[in-house]
């Protein structure tokens, strides 16, 4: 359990582990409330770090970094999830740590977070845990063919992650995720993939962003578009679920639930990322608050806004050398271009992104003069 949480006055440090994009922008969205934001880092040269008002550059096993950064910060955040469970613990004894540390443990585990899911009666894809090589064939047996064979910790954007088909051998995917505790999930033949950005206050209430429409290529985030092409009934099913969650983890700031939707309409959670999304980038032109100001008020105390999203949004990653196209980006009418700083390009690398705001609800599809070949 996290000390005490405090209500912060303007002036006061919030303290954010990692130093990706995602600390960049909460430390931007900070620094607009009148809040400083101290930055917790591994790397010398990172997004957040050249935003930030205050960086400690160490190790998450330094406890003696821990302890100065506790000691210099009101409360403590992550902009990761996968931060070091005893580095969150060490600071929860000293500080308020937000979100929970427990929250950030389960959801660190694909088999605890699918359970946790599982008992509020909230639908999943079948799902199996496998500890070892030998419990692999009993559970597909059960699960069923085609199948997606995860590691239960540190994947992400595709990684991590093995398809089973029916002409693959086993012990082939079992060496792909190399060979540690997994969690098979069936393959659901889902028409999209949506997720919800929802904030909770420590007061409580809850706020959800419009469900956003999700198209991946290569497993990592390409376009969001806002709103989903969702009947209404389904998206208030996926709104419904993400505030169950974040009530039931007595969450305090904002988490992203991924859904696919079947062709029935029906949803389906694939996983709760217990921080700032990707999908969720557009809100910072595309509606009255951001997603990074809506976790910067929770974690503070202060209120949560109502989101109004200002039309049709659509959100475009630059992913690696895509970043090559900023400048044509910029001669596009009424796009927004977002750069994180990074200095080496590599292929599959968020890089940063571009947002467009169409005022109609209407279908429309851009893209820069002389751009490659992405889709938009």
């Amino acid at each position: 359990m996290s000390a005490a949480q405090p209500v912060l006055a303007p002036g006061a440090t919030i303290g954010i582990l990692g130093s990706g994009q995602l600390g960049r922008m909460l430390a931007l969205a900070a620094a607009r409330l009148g809040l400083k934001c101290h930055i917790f880092s591994a790397a010398a040269e990172a997004p957040a770090v050249d935003v930030a008002h205050r960086t400690t550059i160490a190790d998450y096993s330094d406890t003696e970094a821990l302890a100065r950064f506790a000691a210099d910060v009101d409360v403590a955040t992550y902009e990761f999830e996968n931060v070091p469970a005893a580095a969150a613990t060490f600071l929860a004894e000293r500080i308020a740590v937000l979100p929970d540390p427990n929250v950030l443990a389960t959801t660190q585990d694909r088999l605890a977070e699918k359970n946790f899911v599982a008992a509020l009666g909230i639908p999943t894809a079948p799902f199996a845990a496998v500890g070892e090589a030998a419990a692999l064939a009993p559970a597909l047996a059960n699960i069923g063919r085609p199948a997606v064979l995860k590691t239960r910790r540190f994947g992400y954007d595709g990684k991590g992650q093995a398809a089973i088909g029916d002409g693959t051998d086993p012990a082939t995917a079992w060496r792909e995720v190399g060979g540690q505790a997994c969690i098979l999930e069936a393959f659901v033949p889902f028409v999209y993939e949506v997720s919800v950005i929802a904030a909770r206050g420590q007061d409580g209430v809850v706020e959800c962003f419009d469900v956003t429409q999700n198209e991946h290529q290569d497993h990592i985030l390409k376009i969001s578009r806002v709103p989903a092409s969702i009947s209404a009934h389904t998206a208030q099913e996926a709104l419904r679920i993400a505030e169950t969650i974040a009530q039931k983890f007595g969450y305090v700031g904002v988490l992203a639930v991924e859904l696919f939707v079947m062709r029935d309409g029906s949803v389906l959670v694939n996983e709760i990322a217990p921080r700032v999304h990707n999908s969720g980038h557009w809100t910072i032109d595309g509606a009255s608050v951001s997603q990074f100001e809506q976790h910067i008020r929770a974690v503070a105390g202060w209120p949560l806004a109502k989101p109004l999203r200002h039309g049709r949004v659509e959100m475009i990653n630059l992913i690696g050398s895509e970043i090559e196209d900023y400048r044509k980006w910029l001669t596009v009418p009424g796009a927004v271009v977002h750069l994180y700083g990074k200095t080496e390009v590599r292929p599959g690398r968020k890089m940063g992104h571009v947002t467009r705001v169409f005022a109609d609800e209407s279908r429309s599809f851009g893209r820069p003069r002389g751009a490659g070949s992405a889709r938009f």
